[in-house]
């Protein structure tokens, strides 16, 4: 079935959560088993809500709780569910076509999935404090890996009355975020919010962002209501208690659908070696101009980056950044990858031993 094959009337009520001809030909070896399909809208202890055409199913996800963490059922998934009976249980569900994953904080270094068949990562950031640039590329990387469409939000721009102020803002936040759009947005005057809402209307959005962002207050200006609870942030430092503790899917009345996430306290890497590259563009693009095409851009001969950070091109920040965030991505990849570790270890010897060599002639001893 195609994209533009006319979908069973049955299931029309589904659209507005984001069904189309696609996803129903996937389910059709489920439907003949006598499943129903529904959009997982939230996920707690074992059992999760899922909004079918009939309406929201209270079901138990035992069937779908493997040990692997990213494979357990997320707010996001279209489900399986086995309707007949009390209780009721989601079989299994679709393939996804995106996936938003991080790594846990935990030591053992597990990967957990936020949202699932995204469409747009909207990031959320607050300019009621200072940018931090560092955490806005992490978002990035993690976002561009997921498949999803990022989009930074400026929020709480109401607090920056002087336009020149807020112009120099956004563009630092351009310069962090190539290829993304930054948009401005008041929750308290409404300012941009039919911009942000022109956006979303057309897929699926998860929203992203530290505590104190203004998440919540963003999505009740979606919602044209006051569904989300909002909390007061700290005069110190622009943080607040996490309104959102678990993660919602809602339907907007514009259009789209809308995934709300706690405050994320750490935004670690998951295997995002590929959303790091996106984030940092252009200086890969200066990478590919090296002499060397193993280039680590730290002191080898004839480097483009290095050459673009002496010439005020490239920010030696952004370079740094960039650097720490391709070592943590591989530590990461490393611990579930015996023979990357023992790549890296012998990459790092070649290279050190290279630095050595390099330092030793610029001092004239060799």
């Amino acid at each position: 079935m195609s994209l533009s094959a006319p979908l069973s009337s049955p299931l029309s009520s589904l659209i507005p959560l984001g069904w189309d001809a696609a996803w129903e030909a996937e389910f059709a070896p489920h439907a003949e088993q006598g499943l129903v399909p529904g959009r997982v809208v939230r996920v707690d202890r074992g059992q999760c809500d899922v909004m079918t055409a009939d309406g929201l199913v209270r079901a138990d996800t035992a069937f779908v709780t493997p040990h692997d963490p990213l494979r357990v059922i997320c707010t996001g998934d279209w489900a399986a569910v086995e309707t007949a009976g009390n209780p009721r249980y989601v079989k299994t569900y679709l393939p996804r076509r995106t996936a938003f994953v991080r790594s846990t904080s935990s030591q053992r270094s597990e990967g957990q999935i936020l949202a699932a068949n995204v469409d747009h990562a909207i990031i959320a950031v607050s300019l009621a404090v200072e940018l931090d640039l560092g955490r806005i590329e992490r978002f990035l990387a993690l976002a561009w890996e997921s498949g999803a469409q990022p989009l930074v939000v400026l929020t709480k721009a109401d607090l920056v009355p002087d336009p020149v102020t807020l112009a120099h803002l956004v563009q630092d936040v351009e310069t962090t975020a190539p290829g993304v759009d930054v948009l401005t947005v008041s929750s308290h005057t409404g300012e941009g919010t039919d911009v942000l809402a022109a956006v979303v209307a057309g897929g699926t959005s998860v929203l992203l962002g530290i505590s104190g962002a203004g998440k919540s207050t963003l999505a009740n200006a979606l919602l044209g209501a006051d569904v989300m609870e909002v909390q007061a942030t700290r005069d110190v430092d622009g943080k607040g208690r996490h309104t959102t503790t678990t993660r919602n899917l809602l339907a907007l009345p514009g259009g789209g659908v809308l995934i709300d996430t706690p405050g994320l306290r750490g935004v670690g890497l998951w295997d995002a070696e590929a959303g790091v590259g996106q984030v940092f563009s252009e200086i890969e693009e200066h990478a590919a101009r090296c002499r060397f095409h193993d280039c680590a851009h730290v002191a080898e001969p004839g480097c483009a980056v290095l050459a673009a950070v002496e010439s005020g091109e490239l920010p030696e920040r952004r370079l740094e950044s960039y650097r720490k965030l391709l070592r943590e991505n591989q530590r990461i990849v490393a611990k579930t990858d015996a023979r990357l570790r023992s790549e890296i270890r012998r990459d790092w010897r070649l290279k050190s031993a290279v630095g050595r060599a390099n330092h030793a002639a610029k001092r004239g001893q060799a």
